[in-house]
């Protein structure tokens, strides 16, 4: 009987990544203890990263998994589809969710009032809830209700934050993401039109046999302007400065890891699994528009990036430049440049997660994310500054890290496809990033605090531990690339229709 049951939770494992942390959330917000409602997040959240791992290497091992919704098969009952792009992406969003989430209770107690906390875990395992759904559900109109699930969460939780700007900012996210998801939807309620399906593989094999007519042009712009608010592709970026900066530091590392992330997700699952690399790129030249933009980003992201007093606000600049990265890897649609942007989705994940738990212990300690705070906190806080080097050395994409990973397979890209000039230019835009992190290492190491500045000590280890998980995962990701770049090469050439 118990091994029964364990077989059927085994096999309802797609369905639990969206029930379970549906049903904690209701829970958070009945319990009212900010102790307890914490506890049931992280068994549901830590929970979700062991199924999330299940499953990916069941799809490793066994190929595509499709689970039906209430056992109506597809296309005509709802669909939950596990492939190798959405297992791994599945597998950053619940393992950043668990990691910042073992992080929050202390930062939390700067920022947050106390009797908000058990509210705050319940909104954010509902923003869980949204991510995860995105990722793993295999009809069109879903995603975008998984999506609203997500964008309102986001909302609440920056507005949580300790000062006014935080609302004003959150008001500003709620305004763009209200038009990004009108956009998304009217490009779904497009597609829907002209396949009369919503199911996405059911779409794909439709819209291939209707062509590049004008309704799937509009459509597809509508999707891409939809998800580029979202994934605050440049220049739909202007949320993202101040939602990152005035949001509380555990909300940012969440969500710069994981909101944008998904994002991106959508929008290669519509481009090469519904309109497909034919359309897309050969008839509509989508590279035409994606490859200036994310080049824009690079540049325009660190440049702006270098000028911030705000270490948060710099870091917020920064993954505008990132995300110019991720779409340039879409941009190039060949197998070591579609993996380059997919690993850099993973690796990005890593890097900028820790370096704003970095910020979350900073604050913590000192009160201020102003560069001048930084002032001898290499001798001061001298584990929480040496994670800060190593994520800022993935960052600039230093070999043995993550960061030169990625960059390597995107240069890889642009040399394959003869574009030798974009790949002078990933490291041009490369060198920029050494810049502000120099910053913030020549502040904290070769200045002296101010002589009236307070006795501080080193973070405490439930920030300690999260963040140099984080960092540690950087050097052995680059090192031990077999899983990252295993998957995500698997992925894109699965995306590109080419035989594993």
């Amino acid at each position: 009987m118990i091994l029964d049951v364990l077989a059927r939770m085994s096999d309802d494992l797609p369905a639990l990544q969206i029930v379970a942390p549906l049903l904690a959330a209701a829970f958070c917000l009945v319990v009212q203890r900010a102790r307890a409602a914490w506890a049931v997040a992280m068994v549901v959240a830590w929970g979700s990263f062991v199924s999330a791992c299940v499953l990916l290497s069941r799809v490793l091992a066994h190929g595509t998994i499709s689970y039906a919704e209430g056992g109506w098969r597809p296309p005509w009952g709802i669909e939950l589809r596990i492939d190798l792009l959405n297992a791994l992406v599945l597998l950053i969003v619940t393992g950043i969710c668990a990691i910042v989430l073992t992080a929050s209770p202390r930062s939390l107690e700067q920022e947050v009032p106390r009797d908000k906390h058990s509210k705050f875990y319940a909104i954010y395992l509902l923003c869980m809830t949204g991510l995860a759904g995105m990722t793993i559900t295999g009809d069109a109109f879903n995603i975008f209700v998984f999506l609203e699930i997500s964008s309102l969460s986001s909302y609440a939780l920056i507005a949580q934050g300790s000062t006014r700007r935080a609302l004003t900012s959150s008001i500003q996210y709620l305004v763009m993401g209200t038009l990004g998801g009108t956009f998304l939807l009217l490009g779904i309620g497009l597609i829907y039109m002209v396949t009369g399906t919503l199911n996405i593989a059911d779409m794909a094999v439709r819209l291939a046999a209707v062509g590049p007519n004008r309704t799937v042009v509009v459509a597809l712009a509508c999707v891409g302007i939809g998800v580029g608010i979202k994934l605050a592709v440049f220049p739909l970026h202007i949320w993202l400065p101040n939602a990152y900066t005035y949001a509380p530091a555990v909300v940012t590392a969440f969500l710069a890891a994981t909101a944008t992330k998904v994002a991106y997700y959508v929008l290669v699952r519509f481009v090469f699994s519904v309109f497909g690399v034919e359309l897309a790129f050969t008839h509509l030249h989508l590279d035409a528009v994606l490859m200036p933009l994310a080049i824009a980003a690079m540049f325009v992201g660190s440049l702006v990036a270098i000028f911030q007093d705000n270490v948060k606000r710099m870091l917020a600049y920064s993954s505008i430049a990132q995300i110019g990265y991720m779409v340039l890897g879409l941009s190039l649609y060949s197998v070591s440049g579609l993996t380059g942007g997919l690993v850099h989705l993973f690796n990005h994940a890593l890097m900028k997660s820790g370096l704003f738990l970095v910020m979350a212990a900073v604050l913590l300690r000192v009160g201020s994310n102003r560069i001048e705070a930084f002032a001898g906190l290499g001798r001061r806080m001298p584990l929480t500054m040496a994670a800060f080097v190593v994520s800022g050395l993935s960052l600039i994409g230093v070999p043995m890290t993550v960061g030169f990973v990625s960059k390597w397979y995107l240069v890889t890209g642009a040399f394959e496809s003869g574009l030798w000039p974009v790949a002078v230019l990933i490291l041009m835009s490369s060198l920029l990033a050494v810049i502000y992190i120099w910053r913030v290492v020549e502040v904290a190491y070769f200045r002296q605090p101010p002589e009236d500045a307070p006795e501080i000590s080193e973070a405490p280890l439930s920030l300690l531990g999260p963040i140099w998980m984080l960092a540690g995962a950087t050097v052995f990701f680059g090192v031990f690339t077999s899983l990252s770049i295993g998957v995500a090469s698997a992925a894109a050439r699965m995306l590109l229709g080419i035989e594993l």
